[in-house]
């Protein structure tokens, strides 16, 4: 078992780290305050290899799966907002990869990114008013008419929502199936009956375009239902007739995410511990001592870089494990989300406390990171949503166990009846011998 990062994710590191200080940290303050998406930086991004398609398929290429999770956290280091605005595109191939067919993967996912000359962005429908973590309340609507579908509802929070050139929306094609009836389509660009509601105006991460989209009588062809009708209608039977069935498509991606958005957390925890230690090194205390050699500093540093390091390590173990195609059965994708943003909450909460007023101010940086930090116990789950996760996840690998368990005890004691029985019967079938 190895720890370290290879010199390749290293390097990889060190590269997301100088995009995130030359060219996220100076444009963060003004996107964040004027709440406009950061065209210039994606596009930057995109230059310097960190968006895009081949990013995407880049990221796939590292047997130990920790090329997402280093992208995601030092990109978050420079701004959350605007990592999700270079980043946000995606969540939505994720949605086409988890559920497309081939033909479908190579039409719709580079179709997310644009090109090189012409930048497009991809957004993953989910969310609506009523169902928020709860995806088996969707209320949005798909029905089949002709060779076509037609989508109704309202969607909401979508990350770049109605700007988007691809929506990959989730509907209910049977409501009376829950989750089991519902499916993902594509909806490209300019498709009549789609346009963008309301445009969300958030605390933190107010560089990412977040809003409405409404869907009224959109039509798609039948070909855009991800995965194709064959699958669906074998998805429905199966559900109709009370066979147990895999998770909905919405599940299924947010799975594959989750260490994701823990790392991306984490960015944010991180860049607040390093600039609060900063800050610290010319602070002095009662009496001119140096704050840093204070006790009482020291301690509380000293939890905040434990709790950091305890979450990356949940972080990397989980995108390990997706990556190696090793279920993750005790809910580790879920504690990985859980653990980082409850961890990058508390942390700036706690470094904000240690410095004073002056962490309440719009002057200090911590300030920003403070708002920015919430969102991740929020989206893609709430912590309490995470926790039901798990602990049903943890009672289901148990009883396996145990089952498991009980089997194996149940054939060893038959065994051993059937070899006393065995030998048994030997004896009986032996001659009798005279005595000596």
């Amino acid at each position: 078992m190895d720890f370290a990062l290879t010199e390749e994710q290293r390097e990889h590191r060190d590269y997301v780290r100088k995009f995130a200080r030359e060219v996220i940290r100076p444009v963060a303050r003004k996107h964040d305050e004027e709440e406009s998406t950061p065209w210039e930086v994606i596009k930057e991004a995109r230059k310097w290899g960190l968006q895009g398609l081949e990013h995407m398929q880049k990221l796939g290429t590292d047997p130990g799966g920790q090329f997402g999770v280093i992208t995601a956290e030092e990109m978050h280091w420079g701004c959350a907002g605007i990592a999700l605005a270079v980043q946000g595109s995606g969540l939505a191939a994720a949605g086409i990869a988890a559920s497309g067919t081939p033909e479908q993967i190579a039409e719709w996912v580079p179709q997310c990114f644009g090109t090189d000359d012409e930048i497009a962005l991809g957004a993953y429908a989910v969310t609506e008013p009523q169902a928020g973590s709860d995806v088996k309340s969707l209320k949005s609507t798909a029905k089949p008419d002709g060779d076509e579908w037609v989508l109704n509802g309202t969607k909401v929070f979508i990350t770049n929502g109605g700007i988007a050139d691809v929506h990959v929306v989730v509907a209910t094609v049977d409501p009376e199936l829950g989750h089991r009836g519902q499916a993902s389509f594509v909806i490209g660009p300019g498709t009549p009956g789609l346009r963008q509601g309301k445009k969300e105006s958030k605390i933190g991460i107010r560089a990412s375009h977040t809003a409405e989209v409404v869907l009224e009588d959109c039509r798609i062809p039948v070909e855009n239902l991800l995965g194709g009708m064959d699958k669906l209608n074998k998805k429905l039977e199966r559900a109709r007739s009370g066979q147990k069935g895999g998770p909905s498509n919405a599940l299924a991606t947010f799975e594959m995410t989750r260490p994701i958005v823990g790392a991306s957390a984490l960015g944010i925890a991180q860049a607040a511990y390093e600039w609060t230690l900063e800050y610290l090194t010319d602070q002095t205390v009662d009496g001119g001592k140096p704050a840093l050699e204070e006790q009482r500093i020291q301690q509380v540093l000293a939890d905040v870089a434990t709790e950091i390091d305890s979450a990356r390590l949940l972080v990397q173990r989980a995108s390990w494990m997706g990556r190696n195609g090793i279920p993750m059965t005790g809910g580790q994708g879920s504690m990985s989300k859980l653990k980082a943003g409850d961890v990058t909450m508390w942390a700036t909460t706690t470094l904000m406390d240690l410095v004073g007023p002056y962490a309440q101010t719009t002057e200090c940086p911590l300030e920003k990171w403070f708002r920015d930090a919430k969102i991740y116990q929020l989206f893609e789950g709430t912590a309490q949503v995470q926790r039901l996760v798990i602990s049903r996840m943890q009672a289901r690998a148990y009883q396996e166990r145990f089952a498991q368990a009980a089997e194996a005890a149940g054939q060893a004691v038959n065994g051993s009846a059937n070899g006393a029985s065995s030998n048994g019967a030997k004896a009986e079938r032996q001659p009798a011998t005279s005595a000596a």
